[in-house]
């Protein structure tokens, strides 16, 4: 079997489970970074004081936050995946700490909260003969006072306890993380956080993807992407700043 077959098919196993079990269709090369210098740790204290009056949005108002297909119209927007879990209970880690970390991947809120709102943004970009088909999960949440600040500091202190790997389980299905490290964030909004995790890919070897966080007064972003030319070569996902900037700019 070619490799891109077996990447493909290992993608769809290890992340059906996590919205993203989506396309066929990639090729070409990437020059994605790699795994990333240490990002300054989100601090409780990072909320304004205006933040820590402000009260959290509902989910109606969270969809009209999200990205649409004007703001990035070389893109593809979609509604979240069916597939996703609906709320953080249904969602469950073998270790207490990774649960913030699960959340942000799977676009769920990563703080104390069961309101979000999540989409699929599709990147198709030419190379040569070809095309590199990047897909990133996009969720929103939001909190009172200062719940979002602390939202991106479980993540930050998810990374170390959890740099060993955890098991996830969502709708029957199983996944195994197998390696966390602090990744290189974005610096946007008023605080961000990412890490690099190393999945296995249903018995496929692994696969390794970024994931980031970002606050922007009450409202956390959370970003996931495949990058399907990175998959081929074995070389880390990471989520478009395109796509990040796009949204952080709606939160403002």
């Amino acid at each position: 079997m070619k490799r891109s077959s077996t990447v493909r098919t290992g993608v769809t196993a290890a992340v059906g489970v996590l919205s993203l079990a989506l396309i066929t269709g990639c090729g070409g090369g990437s020059d994605d970074d790699s795994k990333a210098s240490e990002s300054p740790r989100p601090s409780e204290a990072s909320a304004s004081p205006t933040t820590a009056a402000a009260k959290a949005l509902g989910a109606a108002e969270l969809e009209k936050l999200l990205l649409v297909q004007s703001d990035l119209p070389r893109d593809k927007i979609a509604d979240g995946d069916d597939t996703l879990p609906k709320s953080r209970s249904e969602l469950k880690t073998d270790k207490a700490a990774c649960a913030p970390l699960a959340y942000a991947l799977t676009g769920l809120p990563p703080g104390d909260s069961d309101t979000g709102a999540s989409n699929t943004v599709t990147s198709e970009e030419r190379v040569g003969n070809s095309f590199n088909v990047t897909m990133t999960s996009v969720g929103l949440s939001s909190y009172e006072g200062d719940g979002a600040a602390k939202a991106l500091k479980a993540v930050s202190d998810g990374i170390a306890p959890c740099s060993g790997g955890f098991g996830i389980t969502a709708q029957g299905e199983k996944m195994k993380i197998t390696k966390v490290a602090t990744g290189k964030a974005s610096g946007k909004g008023d605080d961000s956080v990412a890490f690099v995790l190393d999945a296995d890919m249903d018995g496929e070897g692994t696969g390794t993807f970024t994931v980031e966080a970002v606050r922007v007064g009450t409202v956390v972003s959370t970003y996931y992407s495949v990058d399907f030319a990175s998959m081929e070569s074995g070389k880390t996902s990471a989520v478009p700043l395109a796509v990040i900037d796009a949204q952080v700019g709606k939160l403002k």
